[in-house]
């Protein structure tokens, strides 16, 4: 699975009508439906996906979004569900994260107290990252291994894909602009979320 058909099924992802847990279901039978290796594939471009995504500047647009309360993990599950926003909303985050400000799931959100926000409303997806492994133990009849074999065919994946890169990974981040200033001034963030954090 190159980068073009993952982001193609992400695109589709973010298109589908229902929940979350309805489109999830789609995307696994779609895994299923490929061999196990597609599975593997699509694990390590989310992961790389996320790691793009994992930088100062876009977390503090997450932190102002969830008004000071973005943890750690919640940082990780917030890049999932970036990712699962769509390649088109993904690249213009990574390129100025204040275009969050853009994305209607994120204006939706704005003026409501975080206690009045659904399962489905919170920009974080944990879920997202489970599906690929679960296609692949179902495929393979790994379900009671606890998913050792899916991680390690992942990490193999992923060392062999850096080997066959080289320099590229690092070419891919210089591209994403999100280290300069402007990427950390958020006035649109802030105008719709002005009760956010406004500390370092």
């Amino acid at each position: 699975m190159n980068e073009d058909a993952f982001w193609a099924l992400i695109d589709e992802l973010s298109a589908r009508p229902g929940t979350r847990d309805e489109r999830l279901e789609w995307l696994e039978g779609e895994l299923l439906r490929r061999p196990a290796e597609e599975s593997v594939a699509f694990q390590v471009r989310l992961e790389k996906a996320c790691g793009a995504a994992d930088t100062h500047a876009v977390w503090r647009a997450a932190d102002r979004i969830e008004g000071g309360r973005c943890t750690d993990d919640g940082f990780h599950y917030f890049t999932l569900w970036l990712v699962g926003q769509g390649r088109k909303v993904y690249g213009a985050v990574l390129a100025d994260p204040d275009a969050l400000a853009d994305v209607p799931e994120v204006r939706a959100l704005a003026g409501r107290h975080h206690d009045e926000w659904d399962d489905d409303e919170w920009p974080e997806w944990e879920e997202l990252d489970y599906v690929a492994q679960d296609a692949y133990d179902e495929l393979t009849g790994q379900e009671d291994d606890d998913g050792e074999e899916f991680l390690d065919a992942v990490e193999e994946a992923e060392e062999a894909e850096e080997a066959e890169a080289g320099e590229e990974e690092g070419e891919e981040d210089e591209e994403c602009g999100t280290s300069g200033p402007e990427g950390l001034a958020l006035p649109r963030l802030t105008a719709l979320f002005p009760l956010g954090p406004s500390g370092s």
